[in-house]
């Protein structure tokens, strides 16, 4: 009930004034049955503007901090988001990427929508980076399709790393679907993983007009940090220039 008053009462019709997001290509979604969408990751705003120009509810993963967190603001934060409809997952445990695996399975089990994001993390500049297999592992193991999406401007809205933002209107773009069921019962194979996850990322970066970097978004953004302080890749201070 309350994604719905959220969407539809409280905050989606002032998301529209404020930011009047365009968007693309909404007759690509489904109108019932389970569906994968698999978008890049720019912004935590990412996740109001996907689900506020879908008709229908996605359902996202989130961090388990969001449901964790003590105090009166912890407790703001936990019904915020279960209330919205994500599932807490420990990004920290071994048994991350299985516990997602068989959150994202009874979503859309049940004929839902479930979102996901490829790249694992926010992008920390921009680019769009190399896509985690576990969306490819996932369209295989159900044989749903994957619907690719691209967030514009979000990171204007809300940049990673700063409270205040920039107005701009964001765009959600929404690609054609995909259909691997060419690959049924592979998904054990990682060529196939690989190659299902670099055209879902093809497919993604077209529609986002994002540069590519074939790296693993947390390994950049790891390395970034490391070169803003001065340090190697192993993790010691740079010598100073001659």
């Amino acid at each position: 009930m309350l994604y719905w008053f959220l969407k539809f009462v409280a905050l989606g019709p002032l998301l529209k004034v404020v930011f009047r997001p365009r968007v693309q290509g909404v007759e690509n979604l489904p109108t019932d049955g389970p569906a994968i969408l698999a978008s890049n990751h720019l912004s935590y705003a990412d996740w109001l503007f996907l689900p506020l120009v879908s008709p229908r509810k996605v359902t996202f993963v989130a961090k388990a901090e969001y449901f964790t967190t003590p105090g009166f603001k912890g407790w703001l934060q936990k019904q915020f988001f279960s209330g919205t409809g994500n599932i807490p997952i420990d990004r920290e445990s071994a048994n991350a990427a299985a516990g997602a695996l068989v959150s994202a399975k009874r979503v859309l089990g049940e004929g839902e929508l479930f979102g996901i994001y490829p790249e694992g993390t926010r992008s920390h500049d921009g680019r769009l980076y190399r896509g985690k297999t576990g969306v490819a592992r996932l369209a295989l193991e159900t044989g749903v399709p994957v619907i690719p999406v691209a967030v514009v401007g979000t990171d204007v809205v809300a940049p990673p790393g700063k409270k205040i933002g920039r107005w701009t209107r964001p765009a959600v773009r929404i690609g054609a679907p995909l259909d691997f069921s060419r690959y049924a019962g592979l998904e054990n194979d990682r060529f196939i993983l690989r190659s299902v996850t670099d055209e879902i990322m093809y497919e993604i970066m077209r529609l986002s007009g994002q540069e590519y970097v074939d790296m693993y978004a947390a390994k950049a953004k790891s390395e970034a940090k490391r070169a803003a302080r001065g340090e190697d890749g192993d993790g010691d201070a740079r010598p100073l220039a001659s």
